[in-house]
């Protein structure tokens, strides 16, 4: 895939192999892993693994979640992007367009998430011309949800997964 988005701070491009360290860094921290499942990565192969998944959704789906990145140091900050998720049932919904991130602790509070979200949101619109986005959060996780609102998504409800955990479900049409 070569598909690769700016914004002033941040370079979003899709994963690579050579990703794996410093993915492997932000997903094995706990901290990270509190409003997710609580399942911190423990072995560096299973993030290979999830680079090899991500990369055979570019192919399937044409999109997936991308490495982000400081464009200054080109130091790897985190994931964010869209995912066509058709794999299983998320509140009632399957073949929905998703927008999500996960950034490194040391990386939170500084409006990287919010200028990534909002570099999704306008390719989403308009260049894929997608009419709905979703997205879910950790019911608890005040940050999230705060970016989500500020970046114009719509809280619709909050929900109880299978497993027993509550999220709040948000939506973004194209205006």
């Amino acid at each position: 895939m070569k598909l690769q988005l700016e914004t002033p701070r941040l370079l979003l491009r899709p994963f690579e192999l050579k990703d794996a360290e410093e993915l492997f860094e932000l997903d094995k921290n706990p901290n990270v892993h509190k409003y997710l499942w609580q399942t911190p990565v423990t072995d560096i192969n299973e993030i290979y693994k999830v680079i090899e998944m991500v990369q055979k959704q570019y192919k399937e789906r044409g999109i997936g979640r991308f490495s982000t990145l400081l464009k200054e140091t080109g130091e790897l900050i985190g994931w964010t992007g869209i995912k066509f998720v058709n794999d299983h049932i998320e509140n009632g919904n399957t073949n929905f367009y998703d927008y999500g991130y996960r950034l490194n602790e040391k990386f939170w509070g500084k409006g990287y998430a919010s200028e990534a979200t909002e570099a999704w949101i306008k390719y989403a619109f308009n260049t894929m011309e997608i009419k709905t986005l979703h997205a879910y959060t950790h019911f608890e996780n005040q940050a999230s949800n705060h970016i989500l609102k500020k970046t114009g998504f719509n809280f619709m409800e909050e929900y109880t997964a299978e497993d027993g955990v509550q999220w709040n479900w948000w939506q973004l049409n194209q205006k």
